[in-house]
């Protein structure tokens, strides 16, 4: 499911929300349901951002010590 982030017309008001199915976007703020909507942008972590270069490195998700992708479907995108 994409996430959407959508600006009121009415009111301004920017916001993110998940949609499944039929459901319709309402501003949080206002409840028009009035809105420009667009896809979120979504996050990635590379080895050259801020950070820890792996995402699962001390967050359990990896329990191999030093792998970063190696011994994990982390570096290995489908």
């Amino acid at each position: 499911m994409p996430i959407y982030e959508y600006t009121c017309k009415a009111c301004g008001h920017e916001f993110e929300q998940l949609i499944r199915g039929d459901q319709e976007a309402a501003c949080p703020s206002c409840g028009k349901v009035r809105l420009d909507k667009r896809f979120s942008v979504p996050a990635a972590h590379t080895p050259g951002s801020s950070g820890s270069a792996c995402p699962a490195k001390g967050s359990g998700a990896c329990d191999i010590s030093g792998c970063c992708g190696q011994g994990c479907d982390f570096g290995n995108p489908t």
